[in-house]
């Protein structure tokens, strides 16, 4: 008797353990799961890891175990492949993902999709708009810059930060605003002075 209760706790922790972190209406089938990952590669590919697994935990659609199994089996399925700049659909996944993901719930296909576009904008804005914080003995930094890919800084900006809440705050806003800012601030920069900014002619 205490041998089937001491199994039947193993089993119970076992299946807490791969249903942790999902909330209700979330997936705990690992064909859903599959399913799921098939159509969010074949509709938002190519598509990183990291963005799949931020968006569905985040979400909390899914338990990380369980996605992390499912993403190999689709690739040991042959569904999908990996790149260099992510996972894309294959023929097979594309004709699965066609077929079968609209079985899920659509409340559940919505909110994934709408989550790896977020994360995937962030991560165009972020590779654009570079911001990063430095701590030295002088305090916090956030160094601030805007490049194309494959081109050098158009555009640089060091700023000091009280505290590294400040300095991360910052940071966000730049990613979010950089075009924006430097916008803002090149035609404060470029405008003509009025009479009373410029310099008096002592000083020229």
């Amino acid at each position: 008797m205490g041998s089937w209760n001491t199994n039947r706790q193993e089993v119970i922790v076992m299946a807490e353990a791969f249903t942790a972190g999902v909330k209700m209406g979330g997936l705990t089938s690992d064909t859903e799961i599959r399913l799921l990952l098939c159509y969010l590669v074949k509709t938002a590919g190519p598509v990183t890891r990291e963005t799949l697994e931020g968006a569905l935990l985040q979400e909390q659609l899914v338990n990380y175990f369980e996605f992390a199994d499912a993403l190999s089996e689709l690739q040991r399925q042959g569904l999908i492949c990996a790149g260099d700049k992510g996972f894309t659909v294959t023929p097979k996944g594309a004709t699965v993902a066609e077929e079968l993901a609209y079985d899920l719930p659509r409340s559940v296909r919505e909110s994934a999709i709408l989550a790896v576009i977020r994360l995937q904008s962030w991560a165009h804005r972020a590779a654009e708009n570079h911001a990063q914080v430095l701590h030295d003995d002088g305090g916090y930094r956030v160094v601030c810059s805007i490049r194309d890919e494959g081109q050098p800084e158009s555009f640089r900006l060091e700023l000091a930060m009280p505290d590294n809440l400040t300095a991360e705050e910052v940071k966000n806003r730049f990613i979010a605003r950089g075009s924006q800012i430097y916008n803002t601030l090149l035609e404060c920069l470029t405008q003509p002075l009025s009479d009373a900014e410029r310099p008096p002619e002592a000083v020229l």
